[in-house]
């Protein structure tokens, strides 16, 4: 059981169904992890008004490092002020987010 706590696996972090990222204590918050990867969320936190970056959670549980200012719905989160528990999908576009596309590689290409 200690093991699973050491070794807990970290979460990953999808918009609309796609995964953007893997979500490491480096990133700090959620909000960071996502400018990071150049999601487009509309924010005012660091201006002072609590709620602009409210989002819709679609699946996933977040946990929050400070407790949320603005009222909040079940199924919504505070970027700013959270981090992913599990793997997350959120309601927001990943269009002109820097996410990683898999493609398939022939055996002549992975031979060395």
């Amino acid at each position: 059981m200690l093991i699973s706590k050491l070794f807990r696996k970290a979460p990953i972090v999808s918009l609309k169904g796609q995964p953007v990222l893997l979500f490491t204590q480096e990133h700090g918050s959620l909000l960071q992890a996502l400018e990071f990867k150049k999601v487009k969320v509309f924010s005012e936190c660091r201006n002072g008004f609590c709620g602009a970056c409210k989002t819709r959670l679609n699946s996933g549980s977040v946990s929050y490092l400070t407790p949320p200012l603005a009222e909040l719905e079940a199924d919504e989160c505070l970027p700013c002020c959270c981090i992913p528990q599990t793997d997350i999908d959120l309601e927001l576009s990943p269009k002109g987010a820097e996410v990683v596309v898999r493609t398939r590689l022939n055996k002549k290409e992975v031979a060395v």
